[in-house]
C-alpha cells in the first residue's frame, strides 16, 4: 500500500475531463501523490483531442482505457476530485470531496481542449499542490 495520498479524478464517460486531471496531477506533482481516473459510464478510449494537449506537455495518455468507478475506489481515495457536480456515485467517498465544475471536451479539437487543460492544471495547483 502506498504511503502517497491517492487523487481520484472522475466524470461521466473518463475519456476526458477526469483523464486529463490525472495526467496534469502526475505532470504536476511527479510521484507525491497516486492519481488515478474513472468515471460513471466509460467509454470506449480516451479522447483524442485530450490525449494531444497532454502529449504537448511530454505526457502520454493515450494507451489508457477507461474505466468505471467502483466503491473500493471511493474507499481508498483521500480525495475524490468530481470533474463535473453533482454526479451521483455507487458509494460515499471516505476522503475529501472537491467539485470542480469543467465543459465536457467530447466533441473539441486540440485547440479548443488546451483551454481546458489549462484550467484544470491553475486548478490543480491552485487546490491540490497549494501549501
Amino acid at each position: 500500500m502506498s504511503d502517497k495520498p491517492t487523487i481520484l479524478f472522475i466524470c461521466q464517460h473518463n475519456a476526458g475531463r477526469s483523464q486529463l486531471g490525472a495526467a496534469l496531477l502526475e505532470y504536476l506533482a511527479g510521484d507525491r501523490f497516486a492519481a488515478t481516473s474513472a468515471g460513471l459510464s466509460p467509454a470506449e478510449h480516451v479522447n483524442e483531442a485530450v490525449a494531444a494537449t497532454v502529449a504537448e506537455l511530454g505526457v502520454d495518455i493515450s494507451d489508457r482505457v477507461p474505466r468505471a468507478v467502483t466503491e473500493a475506489d471511493l474507499d481508498t481515495a483521500d480525495i475524490v476530485v468530481l470533474m463535473k457536480p453533482g454526479l451521483s456515485l455507487p458509494s460515499t467517498p471516505r476522503g475529501e470531496v472537491l467539485e470542480w465544475s469543467f465543459p465536457n471536451p467530447e466533441a473539441w479539437d486540440v485547440d479548443a481542449v488546451r483551454p481546458l487543460r489549462d484550467a484544470v492544471s491553475d486548478k490543480i495547483r491552485a487546490t491540490i499542490l497549494a501549501d
